[in-house]
């Protein structure tokens, strides 16, 4: 095995609200290796989100803060990092598709605005530049007339295309990891898999690895090479996705499969047969 692109150690993260103080993540480890699709499941609520946010420091101070842990990418702990050595790395060399694209994008910018800003950042070039760069990406990612959607806001364009939008800015600076936030979220079946094929697709070539953050299933057993199941705030089971689907361990693990709806008879899990959530 190589070794891990990134490391997650008893990362913890809380939010001090009136009420008191709530963990939302407690003690989570993990690996990421390179070119790998790992999969971080879960229910809403379970903590996976946060999780992901943590690692980049973007959890919302007050009222949440990450209170212990470590983070490692190339040997650097990122929670220790200058929030300016922080910048370099997010967006850049780490990138992240949020949840929800029409909140996440900007309503006031055009497309072209919003996917040349991080290039224009990061690269130190000039607007005409990070615009051609922005078409060659909204391209890369399938968009068509994408001359003319660089000019368009996101309220014009529909979910799975703002979606590909988001995808074009967080792989703009081909970045050597890509945290994937529920990016099929309010989409119809034909469209989730489209994005999930277009993610799979640039995954491969540009050399990246995937966290891929879901609570669908059928979603991890079709792309996931491992998998860490969350609930409470805490990690319960890290498997393979073979393994994890044909031999659950953990209690909560069997409860999350068990909720699976199939249609017709129960099936054995695996890529053979595969959750019917996708």
């Amino acid at each position: 095995m190589p070794d891990p692109i990134l490391q997650v150690k008893n990362l913890k993260t809380c939010f001090y609200l009136m009420e008191g103080v709530v963990p939302a993540v407690e003690d989570v480890s993990f690996d990421l290796y390179p070119r790998e699709t790992l999969g971080l499941v879960g229910e809403s609520g379970s903590g996976k989100s946060v999780t992901a946010l943590s690692i980049l420091r973007l959890v919302q101070d007050p009222p949440g803060k990450i209170v212990g842990g470590h983070v490692f990418f190339e040997g650097r702990d990122i929670l220790t990092l200058p929030e300016k050595e922080v910048r370099k790395i997010r967006g850049n060399r780490i990138s992240m598709i949020f949840q929800e694209p029409m909140t996440s994008l900007n309503p006031v910018l055009t497309i072209g605005d919003q996917v040349a800003e991080g290039i224009i950042l990061h690269e130190g070039i000039r607007k005409s530049e990070g615009m051609e760069k922005a078409v060659e990406m909204l391209k890369k990612v399938e968009i068509p007339d994408a001359g003319r959607r660089m000019r368009e806001y996101p309220h014009q364009l529909s979910g799975g295309m703002r979606q590909r939008v988001m995808i074009a800015i967080a792989l703009a600076m081909r970045p050597d990891i890509l945290i994937a936030d529920e990016p099929t979220t309010a989409l119809d079946v034909t469209i989730q898999a489209q994005i999930l094929d277009l993610i799979a697709t640039l995954k491969e070539s540009l050399g990246m690895a995937v966290l891929l953050i879901t609570h669908n299933l059928g979603i991890i057993a079709e792309v996931a090479d491992r998998v860490v199941v969350m609930t409470e705030g805490k990690v319960v089971e890290t498997a393979d996705v073979y393994t994890l689907f044909e031999r659950p361990q953990h209690p909560y693990t069997k409860r999350l499969l068990a909720a699976c709806p199939r249609l017709g008879e129960p099936q054995r899990w695996g890529r053979k047969n595969r959750c019917s959530l996708k």
